[in-house]
């Protein structure tokens, strides 16, 4: 497989108040273009450590990331960024909460209209052109993590990193943008790296589902190659016996290999 992005014995220890704490142990992994791989792991297990050092904005304390032949040293616009929480600007509109962005990587270089046409372009990939001039606090929680995909998208960036974007909605909610996702990736064919603590979202939105081992020094536990074709249509895989093969198998890295940490 060709590396697109690589982590390479990459490590992370926090210096905290009771001493060191090894969040991350001789971490190796690698992604392939237009790839979307899923990060999965109980509670305290580094996936998000492990999303934040791709996305520069932590530094190993050993080893290498490289993010399309080059090395990793901080944040960058190649690389598109989607919380949990939205991050949009409350004060601002959705249209200029993704043109800040726009404007932020092409604005020396390119003029008023095509960044105002970037903005109106990344809108209408998540259909929100509707809702373009209004305010974070006059829409839908759904609609506000659509804007935070639509400004990531905007920055075209070569890895959209995903951390649990939809774990703060309703379920069906959830599904809708799960749906939508899938629809965007496979337009854009965007590289993704996405953490979740959901196994039925790993299986159907991953082309390969990382398992991470329980912290400290959590490492990579296992990985499960996701085999199912695409497009993929949710109600066609409730009766597919390989939706349910790779569900169990992380089940079972989840919940027997890797017990729960007693609470």
């Amino acid at each position: 497989m060709e590396k697109f992005v690589s982590v390479e014995h990459v490590s992370m220890t926090f210096n905290t108040k009771l001493g060191s704490f090894m969040a991350l142990k001789d971490i190796n992994l690698t992604i392939a273009e237009g790839e979307f791989v899923a990060l999965i792991g109980h509670s305290g297990c580094g996936k998000s450590t492990l999303l934040n050092l791709v996305a520069g904005l932590l530094q190993p304390t050993s080893g290498v990331q490289i993010c399309a032949g080059r090395e990793i040293v901080g944040p960058g616009p190649d690389r598109g960024v989607v919380f949990q929480n939205h991050s949009l600007l409350p004060w601002l509109t959705c249209f200029e909460n993704v043109h800040l962005a726009v404007e932020r990587v092409f604005g020396a270089t390119e003029p008023k209209a095509k960044l105002r046409a970037r903005t109106l372009k990344a809108l209408e990939l998540v259909q929100l052109s509707h809702a373009a001039d209004k305010r974070p606090g006059e829409i839908s929680g759904g609609m506000k993590q659509r804007v935070g995909i639509a400004r990531a998208l905007s920055m075209e960036p070569k890895v959209l990193l995903l951390d649990e974007p939809f774990g703060a909605l309703d379920a069906l909610t959830r599904a809708h943008l799960q749906d939508e996702l899938l629809k965007i990736v496979a337009k854009t064919g965007s590289t993704v790296l996405m953490v979740t603590h959901d196994v039925d979202e790993a299986v159907l939105l991953s082309d390969r589902i990382v398992m991470m081992t329980n912290g400290p020094a959590a490492t990579v536990g296992d990985i499960v190659e996701v085999n199912l074709p695409r497009p993929r249509e949710r109600l066609a895989l409730v009766n597919d016996g390989r939706y349910h093969l790779l569900r169990g198998r992380v089940l079972e890295f989840l919940y027997q290999k890797q017990l729960r940490p007693a609470a």
